[in-house]
């Protein structure tokens, strides 16, 4: 099968700020105060992120939190100053209940949210390293997920589909951390909780999914085709080290694609990113050199078809 397009050269880039797997110890620069979430989700839209995909953290500690009223303080904000799609998160955190993960998406009526396809094993601990921690909730938290499974079920998944899908008319951003996940949501399609076409988010190097190795990559491309056809949408997105050459094979390959400091901290080898914006600048200019673009806001709106931003709750 020919390599797909997403429309006429058009790539599009998601940044994910945040996030609920790092922690205030391991960067100064990731965000956990609104203003700060704010200011570099605005900085990530301005450097070329046509989507942006957001979580909420305790401003006194920088712990998740699913909490409406945070995400009420940056997400106005962030409507007000740029034309970025807004992508609230469902994923929430491993500790958190399905009720807690979709408070703000009920709530706000985003254009987008990412939806996990599958329960796991979603393990953290080997990031266990520091000495000294900013807060004392993060070693236990990180230290917690060895015993934690991320659930995700059929259950769940139907739920949030009849939730935020049909009544608020979101589409999402399908996180499929293994192949079994995109099997998952094909069952899915064929019981029309979701119509095509899908985006499918290709998670890679999370300790209980699919390994951030090249031929994965390929594997999980090659499985998508065969389930969906023409009836999707794919980015991808890897873990920690793995992050720009994942977006760049994707891009290379007709894809779309995701960085933001929730995915890693990093800018370079060794190297601390200052911000997600530094992280999208970087893919950007990768992309261009390819001889591909960067999909506007309204062109990613228009080949993900989503409802607009004239139609959110905030």
């Amino acid at each position: 099968m020919a390599e797909k397009k997403s429309s006429a050269n058009k790539v599009i880039v998601s940044c994910a700020i945040t996030g609920s797997i790092h922690t205030p110890t391991m960067s100064d620069a990731l965000p956990y105060r609104p203003e700060d979430i704010a200011a570099q989700a605005i900085g990530a839209a301005e450097a070329g992120a046509a989507i942006l995909h957001l979580h909420a953290r305790d401003p006194a500690n920088g712990r998740p939190s699913g909490d409406p009223a945070l995400f009420n303080r940056f997400l106005p904000t962030i409507k007000q100053s740029t034309n970025a799609v807004v992508n609230i998160s469902t994923g929430g955190n491993f500790m958190m209940t399905i009720e807690e993960r979709i408070a703000a998406a009920a709530a706000f009526s985003p254009e987008m949210c990412s939806l996990n396809m599958g329960s796991m094993n979603f393990a953290l601990h080997p990031m266990d390293k520091y000495k000294q921690w900013k807060f004392d909730w993060e070693e236990p938290y990180l230290r917690a997920s060895d015993e934690a499974i991320f659930r995700n079920t059929f259950r769940d998944i139907k739920r949030i589909a009849e939730l935020l899908g049909g009544e608020h008319g979101v589409k999402f951003e399908h996180e499929c951390y293994d192949v079994g996940h995109l099997y998952n949501l094909a069952y899915c399609l064929e019981a029309k909780w979701f119509q095509p076409p899908v985006f499918v988010q290709m998670v890679f190097g999370i300790l209980g999914g699919i390994g951030a190795e090249m031929r994965n990559l390929m594997f999980m491309k090659e499985t998508a085709d065969h389930l969906f056809g023409d009836d999707y949408h794919w980015s991808v997105l890897g873990a920690g080290r793995m992050q720009m050459p994942f977006a760049t094979q994707s891009a290379m390959m007709g894809g779309n694609l995701r960085v933001g400091l929730e995915d890693s901290l990093h800018i370079g080898r060794g190297q601390l990113a200052e911000n997600s914006a530094q992280q999208v600048a970087k893919i950007r200019r990768i992309v261009e050199e390819l001889g591909l673009q960067v999909a506007t806001p309204d062109e990613a709106r228009a080949i993900i078809g989503l409802k607009g931003a004239d139609r959110v709750r905030f």
